[in-house]
């Protein structure tokens, strides 16, 4: 996506209390976007789907370089959760994930008969040979 196309991502807490402070104090200045392909195919299930709040995005340790990409379609918003909003797209991020995926772009990508998101990481130093895990 060109930087006339980008629409800046807006960042907030989940509901509950509002704001929690050291929350907010660490991931000040964080973001993790989507481009235009991803935005429409979350959409898209999300409306099929009938439900959904948007896409929760996190990182988990496993494989042979330390750590994989998760993603999930959200129900509902944590009060832990950092919101980004972006595209009309709600971005869900645990905040001890956040800081491996800071900067992400998520696109949705047809390759072949293949189809998916990919996680465009510009922290990502090295992963692995079967493209299960990466490292930071």
């Amino acid at each position: 996506m060109s930087p006339e196309q980008a629409t800046p991502a807006s960042c907030t807490s989940g509901p509950g209390n509002g704001p929690l402070a050291e929350i907010a104090a660490i991931t000040e200045g964080m973001s993790v976007g989507l481009t235009e392909a991803a935005a429409r195919h979350i959409t898209r299930y999300l409306g099929r789907r009938g439900k959904g709040v948007g896409v929760r995005l996190g990182v988990k340790t496993t494989g042979c370089s330390g750590l994989a990409y998760k993603i999930e379609f959200a129900d509902e918003v944590n009060p832990e959760d950092v919101v980004f909003e972006q595209l009309g797209v709600k971005i869900l991020v645990d905040p001890k994930s956040l800081p491996y995926i800071d900067g992400t772009e998520l696109d949705f990508v047809r390759e072949g008969l293949n189809e998916g998101f990919k996680f465009n990481n510009p922290n990502e130093r090295d992963r692995c040979g079967c493209g299960e895990s990466f490292r930071i």
